[in-house]
């Protein structure tokens, strides 16, 4: 059994272990055993994907796309396994019409996600990070007074979180807000007598107009793309903090760009664009955009949680039990 892992790296660079992978040869159904020979590539190349893998009946990937022009050059390939929760890189209809399962790894990253939305949101109302920087440079010691402060200082509780999508992510974000006393409405498409106490369903339109911090949450489509762009940023206060943690193509990333040159949005924090990695993306030149590298999800303990459930998800494939298919 061939398994082949096409973009390893941003798994585990070096600090996990694909080890238990390999493992699953041994001990299959009835007494079996299948030895695995297995290929782990940190970085793949559309050109070479189909070379890659021609051999494997196992293909894990994660940013890697297996469209329908790679998997009809692959007749031995059985499995794809997503190493992520969104499958968009695989052409799922395309595989279902070869016999290829595929699986994802779903929720693994909800706990890191939601920590990321604070540390962005306590970053534009705290700035521990400013201070702590001019604070090496000596600016405390040259003050006449023991305290000081040249950026808003803002708390949090009272004041109104928004959020766009209410599932995994968004509904431990929600809790965390309300823990910081905060009032919070969702946009969802779940009924308002089924959301957890303290929540208010909300359409978009009271949601942009009322909201303090607006955070992204929901899953990227046809109407979900550019969600956030000149016409509705133009409902939002001008004090508001808008976060993405969620897909980068959920705004328009000029029109952000332009509503925080002109002052109508206070600031804007994301761990995702619209292009990865960027080359010109107005947003890296606004003071007020925080911008981090796609990291909210690369804890080492989210990506634990997802190489155990991508492991897990290829031994159930090989006692013909299948799981997290997609």
């Amino acid at each position: 059994m061939n398994i082949v892992i096409l973009d390893g790296y941003t798994t585990n660079p070096g600090d996990l272990s694909w080890k238990s992978l390999e493992e699953l040869g041994e001990g299959q159904p009835a007494g079996g055993s299948c030895p695995i020979t297995l290929t782990v590539y940190d970085r793949t190349q559309p050109s070479d994907t189909v070379a890659r893998a021609a051999r494997a009946e196992i293909v894990l990937t994660n940013k890697v796309v297996m469209g329908r022009r790679e998997i009809e050059q692959l007749p031995r390939l059985r499995y794809i396994g997503v190493l992520a929760t969104g499958y968009n890189v695989v052409d799922t209809e395309a595989a279902h019409e070869h016999g290829i399962v595929v699986t994802n790894v779903p929720a693994y990253s909800t706990e890191s996600v939601a920590q990321m939305v604070f540390a962005h949101l306590l970053t534009v109302t705290n700035r521990t990070e400013h201070y702590a920087i001019q604070n090496r440079n000596g600016q405390w010691g040259h003050k006449p007074d023991f305290c000081y402060w040249d950026t808003p200082l803002t708390e949090l509780a009272g004041k109104t979180f928004g959020i766009i999508g209410l599932g995994n992510i968004g509904s431990r974000v929600a809790q965390i807000a309300l823990a910081f006393g905060m009032k919070v409405k969702a946009l969802t498409t779940k009924p308002a007598e089924a959301l957890p106490a303290g929540i208010q369903k909300a359409e978009l339109t009271e949601l942009l107009s009322t909201s303090d911090i607006l955070s992204l949450h929901c899953p990227l489509t046809a109407d979900t793309h550019q969600l956030i762009n000149r016409s509705t940023l133009n409902l939002m206060k001008p004090t508001s903090i808008l976060i993405n943690t969620g897909r980068g193509p959920l705004v328009n990333d000029a029109d952000v760009a332009a509503a925080l040159s002109a002052g109508r949005l206070q600031a804007y924090c994301a761990d995702v664009l619209t292009e990865e990695p960027p080359q010109d993306n107005p947003l890296l030149h606004q003071p007020h955009a925080f911008i981090t590298p796609h990291i909210a999800w690369a804890t080492r303990e989210a990506r634990l949680r997802l190489l155990n459930t991508a492991i897990a998800n290829v031994r159930a494939f090989l006692h013909q039990q299948p799981q997290n298919v997609v």
